[in-house]
């Protein structure tokens, strides 16, 4: 069977291998064949080219070199080639590659006649040996995080205290997709407060969308609403609520006064809601009902939601069901998280870093308190413990970057406002809400880091084979490049080796720097190296030139100059 799946013909299969294996031979022969010419002619062209006269001037000028210029010479390449380290370094560690590499691969193997591989996907074996595809890149899609922070009340609070912004350009754009996608209604002529609000949402100056929203306000002021229009002013009351409220409390009472301006217009007339006045409605419940979780009424919150999914059970792809399970781990009511987790991790449902990993919260709990690693080790694990272990496996697969953050090996940031399953970003936005649940359960943390690189061992090729799930996409570093801000160190899976351009300039550098330590407090014995070398490098050429003489007449050399 061939690459692509094909059954083929093994004449053919012979047939190819032996026109290989000639050509191969063909090529090494005229190589073979070239390199003697070019020999040949430099022997022959010794004379107009006064190669002799040449090597002899070269020999000379380099003996009356002083150790001050081979100094300077191995101080300048060390100083070039530290320079290019530098460099090369720095792009690694921003963009994941070497510079050189990525150049030669883009530029020079297309006109060395390379061919690169323009498929991403391609067939890989599963559990069970059968073939399965890769997902491609195009996969690697990007999820609105259900936990993220209040801009206004807790972004720019970050903003003001430590002068950086938590929030990509990026994630800002895909935000203001969203708000323009949910909040904007089905009208076919779209009114003057509408445009506005458009607008507002595509402004990339805080104070400006926050002045628009204002404006749009007072449009509907003066107009005679309908529940559309109502809706726009609502969208209004959204956007002040998320950007100007600077505390929780002000970020609810605007939620609260968006929520009555629709709910007083529907009391006045009885009209069916469009699909899109409903996402509205479900964005304002939806934050409300996390406003009374982070003010401390975490009963009222966990109602709030469990009526909200009630209300909509068809908008299970806005995971509501994710800030339930974090209010009900903050209440300690694992019964009920147990309930939420079987109806929500499903094989034919997608998964999340929350579900895997509150899945194996859970059973790590039942065990931790008197897990023991040496105890383990002489009894051997009990079936809890396996289940306990195999759910933390099957969560580090899944998101192999969060071990990291809930062990405190590497330091948190805010989470950002859109995620990408399996990568560093869904890891943040994770451990940023759910550490204080590790931490909790005693003994849970332990476990897990007794257990969690025990994963690693399962799939050593995670790129080509996963275990539970598809092989980790490879999308992930470039995509939480653009989500995270700039001064976050990106989790990288699997870890990538240095670049072998890397490790040659560092040789080449620390090399030349040596030779000019070396050559600036011995010069003169170094300076006998330097003319020893430069005498054996233009040695072989000499003595090929004088076994050639020897080797072939006279007659021969004569006849082959006239011609």
């Amino acid at each position: 069977v061939g690459e692509d799946g094909a059954r083929c013909n093994p004449q053919s299969i012979g047939f190819t291998e032996k026109l290989k294996s000639w050509l191969s031979w063909s090529w090494t022969y005229i190589c073979a064949v070239w390199f003697a010419m070019v020999l040949t002619m430099i022997y022959v062209l010794r004379s107009p080219l006064k190669l002799q006269d040449t090597l002899t001037s070269a020999s000379v000028f380099l003996n009356t070199l002083t150790p001050k210029f081979y100094v300077a010479l191995t101080g300048t390449s060390s100083l070039i080639s530290g320079l290019i380290l530098i460099f090369e370094w720095w792009y690694f560690r921003k963009y994941g590659t070497s510079f050189i590499e990525q150049v030669s691969v883009s530029h020079l193997r297309p006109l060395l006649g390379g061919v690169e591989s323009s498929t991403t996907t391609g067939l890989f074996s599963s559990v069970n040996g059968e073939a399965e595809p890769r997902p491609s890149v195009s996969e690697c899609k990007v999820w609105r995080n259900p936990l993220n922070l209040f801009r206004g009340a807790e972004y720019s609070r970050y903003t003001w205290v430590t002068g950086k912004e938590p929030l990509t350009y990026y994630d800002m754009n895909l935000s203001a997709q969203d708000h323009q996608t949910f909040f904007t209604g089905d009208t076919q002529q779209l009114k003057p407060e509408d445009t506005v609000m458009q607008k507002a949402w595509r402004e990339r100056n805080p104070q400006a969308r926050i002045r628009a929203a204002y404006q749009a306000i007072e449009m509907n002021h003066d107009i005679a609403s309908v529940f559309l229009v109502v809706f726009r002013c609502a969208a209004a009351y959204v956007l002040l609520a998320e950007e100007e409220a600077t505390t929780i409390t002000e970020a609810e009472r605007l939620f609260k006064q968006a929520l009555r301006s629709g709910k007083r217009e529907q009391r006045v007339q009885d009209q069916i809601t469009t699909g899109k006045d409903i996402n509205l409605l479900v964005y304002i419940k939806r934050r409300l009902a996390m406003c009374a979780r982070k003010l401390g009424r975490i009963k009222e919150a966990v109602k709030m939601m469990r009526d909200l999914m009630k209300e909509f059970p068809l908008l299970g792809m806005l995971n509501i069901h994710e800030n339930l399970l974090e209010a009900l781990l903050e209440l300690q009511a694992y019964a009920d998280v147990q309930a939420v987790l079987a109806k929500y991790d499903d094989i034919s449902l997608p998964k999340s870093a929350t579900i895997c990993y509150t899945s194996a919260l859970l059973k790590a709990r039942a065990v931790s308190e008197k897990f023991s690693p040496e105890a383990a080790s002489r009894r051997g694990l009990s079936t809890a413990e396996m289940n306990a272990v195999e759910a933390i496996h099957r969560a580090v697969e899944f998101n192999p970057h969060v071990p990291k953050y809930l062990l405190e090996m590497k330091s948190l940031i805010l989470p950002p406002e859109h995620i990408l399953k399996r990568g560093d970003s869904e890891a943040v936005a994770y451990a940023f809400f759910h550490l204080q649940h590790w931490k909790r359960a005693e003994g849970a943390l332990n476990l897990l880091h007794c257990t969690w690189e025990g994963t690693f061992r399962i799939i050593p090729y995670p790129l080509e084979k996963g275990h539970l799930f598809y092989p980790y996409p490879g999308c992930t570093e470039t995509a939480d490049r653009e989500l995270l801000p700039s001064f976050h160190e990106v989790s990288v899976y699997p870890k990538k080796e240095l670049p072998f351009f890397i490790l040659f300039t560092a040789g080449l550098c620390s090399f030349t720097a040596m030779l000019a330590m070396l050559t600036h407090q011995f010069p003169e014995l170094m300076g006998v190296f330097a003319k020893a070398f430069f005498s054996t490098l233009f040695a072989p050429l000499g003595f090929f030139a004088d076994k050639m003489q020897s080797f072939m007449p006279s007659s021969f050399w004569h006849q082959l100059t006239r011609i």
